[in-house]
């Protein structure tokens, strides 16, 4: 009975052991699920570091910026008196000056009442304006195509006295909307090959387009090297198939002539319908008007 009981203690012991190794077991279990503890932010240190990167010795104060301020070289180039490289070279030169003081410092910044003398003269920046033509056929951008073709500045005539430019160019034949401004970051941004602006096109071809045409166009081209991306193109609703509308994002009329031209079509005609959000709607053929303070807030945001 002795060895019986010293075996059913034994037993006992050994399957209380068990249990306990199984409940030891389970917490083990649950450690190895959860994950590694996050450490704990040390507020005082990051509060103390970022005192250090504020009171650096050498790191000047931010001044505030001024409502309406203007790089020097753009203000001076937004009167017309030269271009902003060659400001850069009269403001390095010493001849600049603002508020009676020389100024030689580049990226100086002009803040509205500034008086700034360039070369002797007192500056004063033109107020931008933003003219949109629809323009007809027998005038062109060129300034030296001679007297057969007048310029389409004539039809713009009036509208104002600063001095503007058209954005992109247009041959004698091609039709449709100019944009004039005074704004040369305005006419930069859009003539540069990555602006991403869309213009529809109404191309009249000289004969059918053939449907496998139509498809590779589609699909995007290469051009003297260089990759055109056509967003849309096909059949005008109730035309002939001669009758092509095009959107891309390039502003250069050749390149819409060269596309149909690649694949053995003459263009007969081209007619720019929406340029950048804005269309022909209520501007006869010849006729401008003057942006709205939204158009020019779209446009600047393209």
């Amino acid at each position: 009975m002795n060895d019986k009981q010293g075996s059913n203690r034994g037993g006992s012991a050994r399957s209380g052991g068990s249990r306990t190794n199984s409940n030891k077991s389970k917490p083990a279990m649950a450690k190895r699920a959860q994950g590694p503890k996050k450490a704990k932010i040390n507020t005082k240190a990051a509060e103390v570091a970022s005192d250090k990167v504020e009171k650096k010795p050498n790191q000047a104060p931010k001044r505030p910026k001024v409502k309406d301020e203007i790089r020097l070289n753009k203000y001076i180039a937004n009167s017309g008196a030269c271009s902003r490289r060659d400001a850069d070279i009269y403001i390095q030169s010493g001849t600049v000056k603002v508020n009676g003081i020389p100024v030689t410092e580049m990226g100086y910044m002009v803040k509205p009442g500034d008086v700034v003398n360039f070369d002797g003269a007192t500056l004063t920046p033109e107020k931008k304006v933003y003219i949109l033509l629809n323009k007809p056929k027998n005038f062109t951008t060129a300034l030296d195509e001679g007297q057969e073709y007048r310029n389409v500045l004539e039809l713009v005539k009036g509208s104002t006295t600063a001095k503007i430019g058209a954005i992109g160019r247009m041959d004698k034949n091609t039709t449709g909307l100019l944009l004039f401004t005074n704004d040369t970051d305005m006419i930069r941004k859009f003539t540069l090959p990555t602006n991403k602006s869309s213009k529809i096109y109404q191309v009249s071809l000289d004969k059918n387009l053939k449907f496998e045409d139509l498809e590779k166009i589609n699909k995007g081209l290469v051009l003297d090297g260089h990759r055109v991306f056509v967003e849309d193109v096909s059949y005008i609703e109730g035309e002939s198939k001669s009758e092509i509308g095009l959107k891309l994002r390039s502003a250069n009329v050749k390149v819409v002539r060269a596309i149909f031209e690649s694949f053995s079509y003459d263009v007969l005609r081209i007619d720019r319908v929406a340029f950048a959000g804005l269309t022909k709607k209520n501007l006869p053929r010849g006729n401008w008007r003057l942006l709205t303070e939204q158009e020019i807030i779209n446009l600047k945001n393209v």
